[in-house]
């Protein structure tokens, strides 16, 4: 009998590659679709629109017009290689690794101390590697989301408590502080960044309120001290000056804000059209290809053209939160929560400073602003974000 049954798998007909493809337990049917291309979408726009703002700049181009696309375009397939290779090991394979990963980013971002580093608009921050430059910061990002999701579930998910117990939020603060110490020296629009991923996580990690509540204090607190002790750069100074009044020196700090608002409200319901922003062709925004990057937006697409990138913006973080909700343990759920809080504060900051409305922090768009690293971690947190879709029970 076991013999015919045999035999007569051998000839039964077997799947298609589409029914293979589609079938319920599938990685196409595990993948969040609507997210990749959503980010894919954001992507694809920031390349076109960093090659409409550098396009005419022969001075940072080399009198190429595609220069900054085909980096660009290099930068996107490399990170969505590194979003591909992160989905392939798994964010809990790699739960291992991140003590490892850890350690690496705060070596590299004391390089920026050396003679590596480089100062870029008043921020040494940067290192530089024969004709590339990469921002340790960034890196920073991933590194904390990764560290605090891995000291706040580890006793969750061991079954030995409902929530994060006081040394393990204790731990994840602690370690959270070293790169947020660091990049404040010089980065305060990434420390910013990294404050508010600390903050969200330990809001889903369900630790007490009053932990919540006490670094919410101690923030407050710091700012003042930052401010009243006098360690803020002139630089930054000027920058929160020209949020508070940009009328106050329109052809010194509040000169950026100033021409990031006409060269938005130029853009009327349609826009100029692309390539043809009179703000962009004439150079007049400083830095548009990264930090103010929505201001070509604004101008060349219009209300219509920005709306839908904060759109495009708003389905990957509405995708997030699904996956986040959807998690099977609270490791992931922290890791998805910590990319939410990263991703939400720096697309409302970045465009913020660009309308006016925050002051400015020099800090990019996710998957829009010209630049190879913050499009290597925007993808890897997008397959972060994949794997953890990945793993959800097949009845979600």
């Amino acid at each position: 009998m076991g013999d015919y049954s045999l035999s007569i798998g051998r000839f039964a007909p077997r799947k298609s590659a589409w029914r293979r493809m589609t079938a319920r337990d599938s990685l196409a049917r595990r993948v969040d679709w609507i997210m990749l291309l959503a980010a894919g979408a954001l992507s694809v726009i920031g390349c076109v629109l960093v090659w409409s703002a550098t396009r005419n700049r022969t001075e940072i181009n080399n009198g190429d017009p595609q220069y900054f696309l085909i980096r660009q375009s290099i930068n996107l397939a490399v990170g969505i290689a590194l979003a591909v290779a992160v989905m392939w090991l798994g964010h809990h394979r790699l739960r291992s690794a991140v003590p490892v990963y850890f350690g690496f980013t705060l070596v590299v971002m004391l390089l920026v101390f050396t003679p590596l580093g480089t100062e870029i608009n008043g921020q040494r921050n940067w290192l530089s590697i024969g004709s590339y430059t990469i921002q340790p910061g960034e890196f920073a990002k991933v590194a904390v989301v990764l560290a605090m999701a891995m000291v706040l579930a580890a006793q969750v998910d061991a079954g030995d408590s409902e929530h994060p117990r006081r040394r393990a939020v204790l731990q994840a603060l602690a370690i959270a502080m070293v790169p947020v110490t660091i990049v404040l020296i010089d980065d305060m629009g990434t420390a910013m960044v990294l404050c508010v991923i600390v903050l969200g996580m330990l809001l889903a990690s369900g630790a007490s309120l009053w932990w919540t509540s006490g670094l919410l204090a101690a923030a407050v607190v710091g700012a003042v001290l930052v401010w009243m002790l006098d360690i803020l750069d002139e630089y930054q100074i000027n920058r929160f000056a020209a949020f508070a009044n940009p009328a106050l020196d329109p052809a010194g700090v509040g000169y950026n804000t100033n021409q990031a608002r006409i060269a938005i409200g130029g853009g009327g319901l349609y826009g100029k059209g692309l390539f043809e922003g009179t703000q962009t062709t004439g150079q007049f925004v400083p830095e548009q290809q990264t930090d103010f990057i929505f201001t070509v937006a604004g101008e060349e697409l219009g209300f219509v053209g920005a709306g839908g990138i904060i759109l495009l913006i708003g389905v990957v973080l509405w995708r997030a939160l699904r996956i986040a909700r959807e998690a099977t343990d609270l490791y992931s759920t922290l890791i998805a929560a910590g990319v939410v809080a990263w991703f939400a504060f720096q697309s409302f900051e970045n465009i913020g400073m660009a309308l006016g409305i925050m002051p400015v922090a020099g800090i990019p768009l996710p998957f829009l602003s010209y630049g190879g690293t913050s499009m290597f971690v925007g993808w890897i947190a997008i397959g972060l974000l994949q794997s953890i879709r990945m793993k959800r029970p097949l009845s979600a």
